[in-house]
């Protein structure tokens, strides 16, 4: 339990949503992908520069890099993952995902300027227009 809050922490996940079994998820957005990337980077970055001041050893700082993947590119990578896989539920589950209204990136229906979730749903259909497909 407490290793699951650090990394809510840490991956600046933003409360819990709750899903059709009963479980609950942290609810990832795109912006706390993207801050917890430039977070990581910056303090993997401030530690290989004061292990490499204080040890004095150059020629170990290529294994920094593969620090700054593992710590902070890759859990950015699989956090934004989980946003897209998301947005795709969100899509096939409610109404809001075949409405021209509906702002994939930001899970905003643009009229009401508010979020659509599983649960809530801004317009409750009244002013809903399908999307045009073009093929």
């Amino acid at each position: 339990m407490w290793r699951e809050k650090i990394m809510d922490i840490l991956n600046f996940r933003i409360g819990t949503e709750e899903e059709a079994d009963g479980s609950l998820h942290p609810i990832v957005t795109s912006g706390s992908a993207a801050f917890g990337i430039l977070l990581r980077s910056a303090l993997v970055m401030a530690l290989a520069f004061a292990v490499i001041a204080i040890t004095e050893r150059r020629d170990l700082s290529w294994l920094f890099l593969f620090m700054l993947w593992g710590g902070a590119v890759y859990p950015g990578w699989k956090q934004y993952q989980a946003f897209e896989q998301r947005i795709k539920k969100i899509e096939e589950e409610t109404i809001c995902g075949s409405c021209k209204y509906f702002d994939e990136p930001s899970q905003l229906c643009r009229p009401y300027d508010e979020h659509v979730s599983k649960n809530y749903i801004p317009c409750e259909g009244k002013d809903w227009e399908a999307k045009k497909y073009e093929k």
